[in-house]
């Protein structure tokens, strides 16, 4: 075995078939996307070279924008919102509580539901007529807070990240939970003996020890809401007036509704390197708080 891992040969054996996979699902696909972003082309006739047009376009339109803000805002959501009540869940489950397994698997179970399931289910809760949540405002005696969730520009925003946020909580609980479960028990023990509360280990000595974790789930939280898609494409296809458009359903709106492939394509570079930025600087900031808990240590 040794051998085999000193051996170049090898390590270019088992490295192949990834490369290869990563070559042909992701990087010819965006470098064939760059390409066609420097284009006009309705992705049937010969296409245009236009250069850099296409991205001074997208900056220039009002929609790129609003797209734009919103899905900043869904990622600013996710981290602010998702992560801490994630991050509570995993840190309560991992304290002990009767029915531990239960309420694990509980929290778990709209991940591993259909987005069109439970688009169509907040549909229904939402519903200006029968709707679950007009019904309950209804019923508590105050008829003036019903309103068309869906159907107003200044409802739909918010309407639409809470089943999304809602839905990730348990993916995200998950893994702090799997993180917080891998500590040594020892170092718990220790804690206790030492006097230590279940506030004190939680804040003190769990989360300090999961910031690797944390940091992958904040990547994913950011780069997840950027790339959202099938839920607000099923809630309200980016309407009313484009008030709910993120940038994944714009880029699909233009490819398939208006057949513009190469300012789309251009506007799915965006996405790549927005997400790339993202990435390296939730890195750079988490390398920052490593550090400083290392030195403190």
């Amino acid at each position: 075995m040794e051998k085999a891992l000193r051996s170049k040969k090898a390590i270019c054996f088992f490295i192949l078939p990834g490369l290869i996979l990563f070559l042909l699902i992701v990087a010819i696909p965006i470098i064939q996307s760059a390409d066609y972003s420097l284009l006009k082309w309705n992705g049937i006739s010969e296409g245009t070279f236009v250069g850099l047009d296409n991205y001074i376009e997208m900056f220039k339109d009002p929609v790129f924008l609003l797209s734009l803000k919103n899905s900043l805002l869904l990622a600013a959501a996710s981290v602010l919102i998702q992560m801490p009540i994630s991050m509570l869940l995993a840190l309560v489950l991992v304290n002990g509580v009767k029915g531990e397994n239960f309420f694990r698997n509980a929290f778990f179970i709209p991940v591993i539901i259909s987005s069109t399931v439970i688009a169509n289910l907040w549909m229904k809760i939402y519903h200006p007529s029968y709707g679950l949540l007009n019904v309950f405002f209804e019923w508590l005696g105050h008829p003036e807070w019903k309103q068309n969730w869906l159907g107003s520009s200044a409802t739909v925003l918010v309407a639409c990240f809470i089943p999304m946020i809602w839905k990730d909580i348990g993916y995200n609980m998950l893994l702090f939970y799997s993180a917080a479960k891998s500590i040594s028990s020892d170092i718990i023990e220790a804690a206790k003996i030492d006097g230590a509360s279940k506030l004190q280990i939680s804040t003190k000595i769990i989360m300090p020890i999961i910031i690797p974790m944390i940091e992958a789930v904040t990547i994913f939280c950011i780069v997840g809401s950027l790339k959202s898609f099938d839920m607000i494409f099923i809630l309200t296809g980016g309407g009313p007036m484009h008030a709910s458009s993120v940038l994944s359903l714009m880029m699909y709106n233009e490819i398939f509704s208006s057949n513009h492939y190469g300012y789309a394509s251009a506007v799915a570079i965006a996405i790549i390197i927005i997400c790339l930025l993202f990435t390296f600087g939730v890195q750079f900031i988490f390398k920052k708080i490593m550090g400083k808990y290392r030195s403190d240590s």
